[in-house]
């Protein structure tokens, strides 16, 4: 997941501004708030945000065209609100008629007039003192009813009623001591609020667990690795399986036709494969879950023994009417941290492998076999007290920032990080409960020779197979999620120039940036409030891309180790825009 010879453990004191550390809800409340249903989630309204990706199927795709290819560059800012929080922001702001909700590192959550910016209300989550983590971000909230879902670092899953922010139920679900702690979005289907937790660099065991929306009861939880006598049990030795990793932090897809919860599973623990021989189900996996029981239906695992922290936690984009030699199929589509674009089936008995292609430079696999298991070289797989270098980094072709898929250009767009590699030295490590665990030390990221950038915004023909148009990003990781929309506009942000950018779905070509007070790692979003579409995004930089920025200033291309921080909510609209 993350990787240095001395790896930073955030705290809880070490980037908040301010000095919040007590339970509260600000005074506000949300007027004629319009409760969040099935049907809704099933058929989300252009308009709104409701779910992580806008949508179940994880496309990224905003039905919105107020905002196209021809207009794009009156996108003017409308409104800033500042968080007052420092380290990365990543959630996208979720938007139910007119009220947006946006959470930040440290357990906050805000509650804005989408028109606005006007703060409504503020919820704090005090943290204890003691927790350690790598990530103290927060990818958003979940909407249900009239409540929100937020999962916690210090690992709780809390209901705050969505009007007020007070909270409704608060239900621990893991120990933060021993390592485990939350991220991701929760995933809400039919009353049923699921979450995944972090830590697989602590040793822990993955799962992904599902709570009572109304009293915040665990209803069931399934491991991502199984104990002896379950099936893939054999594919562990000993007793690596208690504490293997597989973490889940990233939030599923869906597929209401088949009832299926689609989850991405993180790396094997430790890092060097030889440490935990065999494939490690469920590792580095698809993996298909029913809501209502937690019953695994079907997997795919991306790269079995894992030994290059390439987690695979974010969960494929569901595309129907894909065509495999003349048949059409309902698609699972993940461009991996193994730097290979992969194309899965959705069928009746799980998940078949389709087509796997490298999308940047890649030299651990030789290729794939028919199945699509690869074909390790063994000169660029880590191992225990060897120095071993591979490509692409630890960092992957693409880390957890989505890709997103356009049903009408029929392109994915990939925020791809390209040229740059990696070396791992492998070492003997005592687990201590709580305690890193990544049996490596590395801190070493290696640009090719003939390397002059690194980040690539990427689109592919899926039925082709073909790469249809990118952009480069000279001197700069590209670590932001993408959005596109109806407008045919794709927008990213995650440079380290503070820039979000606004691109021809088609061609490539830029046509809109504007600066913003920080790095942008967050997820941009799109909703309309009276008629107006306005495109929000979330910039402040920190955590992994901040990684990356300290590693790439020690190589060739010199970058400025120094990006701003500190966490501001922008939102655009055209600057003469019809409005009811």
């Amino acid at each position: 997941m993350v990787g240095s010879k001395k790896i930073l453990e955030v705290t809880l004191a070490a980037a908040l501004v301010g000095g919040f550390g007590t339970l509260a809800a600000t005074a506000g409340e949300v007027k004629d708030y319009s409760p969040v249903t099935q049907q809704r989630l099933d058929h989300p309204e252009a308009g709104n945000w409701l779910l992580y990706r806008h949508s179940y199927n994880g496309q990224g795709f905003s039905p919105l065209k107020q905002v196209d290819a021809q207009n794009v560059k009156q996108l003017r800012p409308v409104w800033t609100f500042s968080t007052g929080v420092k380290e990365g922001h990543e959630s996208p702001p979720m938007v139910n008629n007119g009220v947006m909700f946006v959470t930040t590192p440290y357990g906050q959550v805000l509650a804005l007039n989408a028109k606005t910016g006007d703060l409504i209300w503020r919820y704090h989550h005090a943290l204890p003192e003691d927790l350690t983590q790598l990530h103290p971000t927060n990818r958003g909230v979940a909407l249900w009813g009239d409540n929100l879902f937020l999962a916690t670092t210090d690992d709780h899953l809390i209901a705050l009623d969505a009007k007020t922010g007070k909270e409704v139920w608060n239900t621990k679900v893991q120990d933060y001591q021993k390592g485990q702690y939350m991220t991701l979005e929760p995933l809400v289907v039919n009353g049923k609020v699921m979450v995944g937790g972090s830590g697989g660099e602590f040793g822990v065991r993955g799962y992904v667990a599902a709570f009572d929306a109304d009293s915040g009861k665990e209803l069931w939880r399934t491991y991502t690795i199984p104990e002896p006598g379950q099936p893939g049990s054999d594919t562990w030795s000993g007793d690596a399986w208690k504490t293997g990793g597989g973490p889940v932090w990233i939030t599923g897809t869906y597929d209401p036709k088949r009832n299926i919860a689609y989850w991405g599973t993180g790396n094997a623990a430790p890092w060097p494969g030889d440490q935990h021989p065999g494939d490690n189900l469920y590792t580095s996996s698809v993996i298909a879950l029913n809501p209502d029981t937690g019953k695994m239906v079907g997997f795919h695992q991306y790269h079995p023994n894992d030994s290059w922290d390439w987690d695979e936690i974010d969960s494929p984009i569901l595309i129907s009417n894909m065509k495999d030699h003349g048949q059409t199929f309902d698609g699972l589509v993940h461009p991996g941290r193994d730097g290979y674009l992969w194309v899965l089936k959705q069928t009746s008995h799980g998940i078949d492998f389709v087509s796997g292609e490298p999308f940047v430079g890649q030299n651990a696999f030789k290729g794939l076999d028919e199945t699509g298991r690869p074909i390790v070289d063994p000169a660029h797989k880590p191992a225990t007290n060897k120095d071993v270098s591979f490509c692409p980094s630890l960092w992957g072709g693409k880390d957890w920032p989505s890709a997103s898929y356009n049903p009408d250009t029929k392109l994915l767009y990939i925020p791809a990080n390209n040229n740059m590699c990696e070396s791992i030295e492998g070492k003997k490590q005592t687990l201590v409960v709580g305690q890193l665990w990544t049996g490596a030390d590395t801190d070493n990221a290696k640009l090719l020779p003939s390397a002059n950038h690194i980040g690539e915004l990427q689109a592919w023909n899926l039925e082709t197979g073909k790469q249809a148009w990118m952009h480069p990003f000279a001197k700069s990781q590209l670590f932001g999620s993408t959005l596109t929309t109806a407008g045919d506009l794709v927008f990213v942000g995650g440079t380290n120039d503070r820039m979000f950018r606004a691109f021809d779905a088609k061609t490539g070509k830029l046509l809109w940036e504007q600066k913003t007070n920080s790095g942008i790692m967050g997820m941009p979003v799109a909703y309309e409030v009276d008629g107006q579409e306005y495109i929000a995004i979330q910039s402040g930089w920190g955590v992994d891309a901040q990684r990356i920025q300290n590693m790439l200033a020690k190589t060739s291309m010199k970058v400025n180790p120094d990006v701003p921080q500190g966490g501001v909510v922008w939102v655009f609209a055209l600057q003469n825009a019809p409005t009811e």
